[in-house]
């Protein structure tokens, strides 16, 4: 369900607006003028949609190297983990 204010609301019921936003976990689309002007939304979806957006991205990066063949295998990733920790190892 889209919930869609004018944005006096904003100003006149922030409580409601905010437990509306918290209750539904969907942004509420404020207008000015009739056309649509802000979204609001409550912190914890606002984050959970950005770890959505930022998975999805680095899926679709992922998928991108499958199907232009940058991938290694898992040996050749296990002996570049090996040169790295036997360069740690001889820093010290």
């Amino acid at each position: 369900m889209v919930n869609i204010k004018p944005s006096a609301a904003i100003r006149k019921n922030y409580n409601e607006i905010s437990s509306l936003c918290k209750r539904t976990k969907e942004p509420v689309f404020l207008t000015k003028n009739g056309e649509g002007d802000l979204v609001v939304m409550d912190l914890e979806t606002f984050a959970q949609r950005e770890n959505m957006l930022l998975l999805r991205e680095k899926l679709l990066r992922s998928e991108s190297d499958i199907l232009h063949g940058r991938v290694r295998t898992i040996d050749e990733v296990a002996e570049e983990m090996r040169s790295v920790i036997a360069g740690v190892v001889d820093a010290k």
